[in-house]
């Protein structure tokens, strides 16, 4: 049962629900139960009237001359006078029987070892379709034999009822008052109860969009503490994340200026009268890789942005990284052959046991992709050598990893500046390789989506150069 109902829950209500829906049920309960008091109550002094008035007419009961004889004398009368709510009986039997006095109508109750002489006895009984309390007392007489006399007072049940219903007017007419009343001072309480929870709201709407720092817990109620403690939380999240989308922008900002600034001067350039057609070509060279350097920066944007927020959007389902990881090598082959790079893949093969993961088959591709553009970019072959890139895919089936390494024989990467890498934009010192600073970040969250770890290491410890060795490691699916 809700005694406040709305569309939308309110804790207000549910407080009222809770606090109010006992005491609304339990008061029918009580006038039931107070009702069945009242009897009780109002019953037990007529009963101890009606045991009195037998033990009274017992008295009255002799014997003169071996012959029963009942005499009621006018004071004992009046004990019998019916009020103007009831009616009183009275009957006086002989041994045999036979009526000495009073009303021959009332039935004699079973003389029994439950029922002993000299004792006044209660029983309820109808008669002529009038309920009667009846108090009846076995009387031993002094004659031979000692035979037994039956003593009778009955009465209606009138004046116990309206003494019953005077009860129970005077317990529940003061709750009409005190219910109301009750009832305004739990809403008055919970009223103030929850006013702090009215000065948080009015607090956090007052605040400034920019305004992120945390609410002050000492001025909530302590069951609210763990709410603001994790909205406090939330706003510390938000702010970090708010701040790196800043960093991000402005980084993003910097590193596009500089190709659109290419292409604004080689336009100038190419738009001089005195220019010629050789100066011509080679202004339209520099503006095609300015607009390639541009679109490349623009698409690693674009995958570290869907990247970022694929994790809530895009299923995981069992993928061969044996499979994807091969045909990332084909299809940069090509462009490695160009750069006078020797590219191959060695380790599991698709479709045997351990080179499954849990994932999503496009970023993982998109991972893959960028560790082996970075080992082209950076791996230049040396004079009278060849550079080497190598990707190697290990499935543990015992340990259910699964290890993907792109090794290259490039310069490397110093240990310090390791961790510096996966930072947006970053790039090492003393690399003029093309790129945009933002490979290595989107393979940091793609693997972070995919519960992976990546390091990063030396390929040849002890030579020169020491090539880098990026290493992944994924749970395996085994099923």
């Amino acid at each position: 049962m809700k005694v406040f109902q709305s569309e939308q829950r309110s804790l207000f209500g549910e407080i009222l629900d809770w606090m109010l829906t006992p005491i609304l049920l339990l008061w029918p309960i009580s006038l039931v139960l107070t009702w069945l008091v009242a009897q009780g109550i109002a019953g037990k002094p007529f009963d101890r009237a009606l045991e009195y008035n037998a033990g009274v007419l017992a008295q009255y009961v002799t014997v003169q001359h071996d012959q029963v004889h009942f005499s009621l004398p006018q004071p004992a009368r009046e004990l019998l006078r019916a009020e103007d709510s009831d009616t009183v009986y009275y009957q006086v039997l002989g041994p045999q029987g036979q009526v000495l006095s009073g009303d021959a109508a009332l039935p004699a109750p079973l003389q029994d070892e439950h029922n002993p002489v000299g004792e006044v006895r209660l029983r309820d009984l109808t008669l002529g379709g009038v309920d009667l309390k009846v108090a009846s007392m076995w009387v031993r007489l002094d004659m031979p034999g000692n035979p037994l006399a039956l003593v009778q007072v009955a009465e209606t049940m009138d004046k116990r009822a309206v003494l019953a219903t005077e009860i129970v007017k005077g317990v529940m007419l003061p709750q009409f008052v005190v219910l109301p009343v009750a009832v305004l001072l739990v809403w008055l309480a919970l009223a103030q109860a929850i006013k702090p929870l009215n000065r948080l709201e009015e607090t956090i709407r007052a605040r400034k969009p920019d305004d992120l720092s945390p609410l002050d817990a000492q001025a909530v109620p302590m069951e609210v503490v763990p709410l603001v403690a994790s909205v406090n939380d939330l706003l510390l999240r938000l702010k970090d994340s708010i701040a790196t989308q800043k960093r991000f922008l402005a980084d993003a900002a910097h590193q596009l200026k500089t190709p659109l600034a290419g292409l604004r001067m080689q336009a100038d350039l190419a738009q001089r009268q005195d220019a010629s057609a050789q100066e011509l070509k080679l202004s339209l060279r520099q503006i095609g890789r300015s607009s390639i350097r541009a679109t490349h920066t623009v698409n690693q944007l674009l995958a570290l942005a869907r990247a970022e927020s694929s994790a809530a959007v895009l299923a995981h389902q069992p993928c061969d990284m044996a499979r994807l990881t091969m045909d990332v090598v084909r299809d940069c082959a090509p462009r490695a052959v160009e750069n006078q790079i020797d590219i191959g893949y060695e380790g599991a093969q698709p479709g045997s046991v351990g080179v499954k993961v849990n994932g999503n088959a496009t970023l993982l591709q998109e991972m893959v992709r960028n560790l082996v553009d970075n080992a082209i970019n950076y791996s230049h072959p040396a004079p009278g050598a060849q550079a080497v890139i190598t990707v190697r895919l290990l499935a543990d089936v015992l340990a259910k990893t699964l290890t993907l390494q792109v090794e290259d024989s490039g310069p490397g990467i110093a240990p310090a500046e390791r961790d510096l890498v996966f930072q947006p934009f970053y790039r090492a010192l003393g690399n003029e390789a093309d790129g945009s600073g933002l490979g290595l970040p989107i393979v940091l969250e793609i693997a972070k989506q995919h519960r992976a770890s990546v390091t990063l290491s030396d390929s040849r410890p002890g030579h020169t150069p020491p090539g880098a060795c990026f290493t992944v490691r994924l749970d395996a699916a085994l099923t």
